[in-house]
């Protein structure tokens, strides 16, 4: 278990990390950025899906492959796939709230999403009043996660040493960039340790239970 007073700030991925990835928002989101390559690049839809993947596995994500190819523009890109109806997929979460409100720690979300997908997604899910600042994917340009540039850029927005950091995320590569920095790191949506982070919950709900609560009752979650 991490002893959270031994840290200031913790930083929070957004998608897949601050609700499930059952809930279909990033599918959806997938799906437009297919539609976007299709529509707005003129791309065949049979080269679509490998295209991707080699853009995300290459560049960190599609949309860094696709300005540095295609010279796309970042925030057309942006606005195109993040067009979904939020409140669709995701309700208010009074359990996550109460968490996140029994550790004193700074909060902050750090995200390859923009800062509207991330209001949108954090307004949704009633937690907008838990964060002191968004770092989004407009930030850290030229840079993104996984890039080791994107972490120490974001501890310096911050201004945390990355040692007094926890790094809460549901990319294995984007915490094995943030522990090499000597951050504190949590895999959210898996139960498989690994020596790219230090603790793993199957859900974000289950953090107390992988990182001390300052000595505060352990918070109940209702189910």
């Amino acid at each position: 278990m991490l002893q959270s007073e031994k840290y200031t700030t913790l930083i929070f991925d957004l998608d897949d990390t601050l609700y499930e990835s059952s809930t279909g928002v990033w599918q959806a989101i997938r799906e437009r950025i297919g539609l976007y390559m299709h529509v707005r690049l003129g791309l065949e839809w049979d080269i679509i899906p490998k295209l991707r993947a080699n853009l995300f596995s290459t560049y960190g994500t599609t949309l860094r492959g696709l300005i540095i190819l295609y010279d796309v523009d970042p925030q057309d890109y942006l606005d195109f796939v993040h067009d979904i109806p939020m409140k669709d997929y995701l309700k208010p979460d009074d359990n996550l709230r109460r968490i996140l409100e029994s550790y004193p720690q700074r909060k902050i979300i750090f995200t390859n999403a923009d800062r509207g997908h991330a209001n949108r997604v954090l307004e949704a899910l009633n937690l907008t009043t838990q964060f002191e600042r968004i770092i989004d994917i407009r930030d850290m340009e030229p840079h993104c996660k996984p890039m080791i540039e994107a972490f120490q850029y974001a501890c310096g927005m911050a201004n945390v040493d990355p040692a007094r950091a926890v790094m809460l995320d549901d990319s294995q590569p984007n915490l094995a960039a943030a522990r090499s920095l000597g951050m504190g790191t949590i895999r959210v949506g898996s139960t498989q340790l690994s020596w790219d982070y230090d603790e793993c919950i199957p859900r974000i709900h289950d953090l107390p239970e992988v990182l001390s609560l300052n000595g505060h009752a352990q918070i109940k979650v209702d189910e």
